[in-house]
């Protein structure tokens, strides 16, 4: 029954998400121009830091190299979940104005009509920008690679993107009782990007121990990063944590399915 369900959400999924693809490729001068757009203005962010390591040699005891390389993963892990997920910031537009009620109606999942409604596939400029910084750090970086290290690296950006993909649900659902809560799910998701764009060692214990065990962004890429550029972790976490990251993403998965379930039960009609 559950795998049921699991593949009537990934069919539907595909298919709105196929029909605004289709849309969009109808103007494809224009998806090109957004699409370009998209990767130029997000490239400025790390034309910043790029900059800023023309006065410094090292920021927080990391090389502009290591931190390419951590801005390169959280950007295309972020990317992927933007890719996939980003439009359940409307949802709170969807609860106030009653077009909820809609897609209530309709016998297709709830989450997988509010995930694919828009699907914007010019947000793949994100994940393009992130590849190229990651590729370039990784030409640069002396890594002693083993196999481990080898497999972290895939394993950290799929972890990643479920990690941001799981916070986008969980604001989706918290709309379903703030009405408007987009700027609360920003903070943690395009907040929770910047974040990780810097080294851990630059932010205090306090932080690093709420984004580890509270929030747990540093999954993302900080714990895996870590132990594949061979440095320690500055909570003193053990060097295996990192693998940790597919475990804690279907534990983020899980939690947000919950919230998600009890958004749609306390979600009041319209009457529309």
């Amino acid at each position: 029954m559950a795998e049921s369900a699991l593949y009537q959400g990934l069919r539907a999924y595909a298919l709105i998400a196929g029909m605004w693809v289709r849309s969009t490729m109808v103007y494809r001068t224009s998806f090109l121009i957004m699409t370009l757009g998209n990767l130029l203005a997000t490239g400025l962010d790390f034309v910043a830091i790029a900059l800023m390591f023309t006065h410094i040699g090292e920021l927080g005891g990391f090389t502009l190299d290591e931190v390419a390389f951590l801005y390169g993963t959280t950007s295309v892990a972020f990317g992927l979940a933007d890719l996939a997920l980003g439009t359940m910031a409307r949802l709170g537009r969807r609860v106030r104005d009653g077009t909820m009620d809609t897609l209530l109606v309709r016998p297709v999942p709830i989450l997988a009509q509010v995930a694919a409604d828009r699907f914007a596939l010019r947000r793949l400029g994100r994940i393009t920008q992130g590849v190229l910084v990651l590729g370039w750090s990784l030409s640069r970086l002396d890594i002693g690679w083993t196999v481990d290290r080898v497999l972290l690296v895939p394993v950290m950006l799929l972890s990643g993107g479920a990690i941001f993909g799981a916070l986008f649900v969980l604001g989706g659902a918290f709309q379903f009782w703030a009405k408007d809560a987009s700027e609360v799910q920003n903070a943690f998701t395009y907040g929770g990007t910047t974040l990780l764009e810097y080294p851990p060692t630059v932010f205090g214990k306090e932080l690093l121990r709420g984004v580890t065990f509270v929030v747990p962004l540093a999954f993302v890429n900080w714990l895996p990063a870590l132990h594949i550029l061979g440095r320690p972790d500055p909570l003193g976490l053990p060097d295996w944590i990192g693998f940790a990251a597919p475990l804690v993403a279907c534990g983020c998965c899980a939690v947000a399915g919950l919230a998600w379930r009890a958004g749609l039960r306390a979600y009041q009609s319209t009457g529309s």
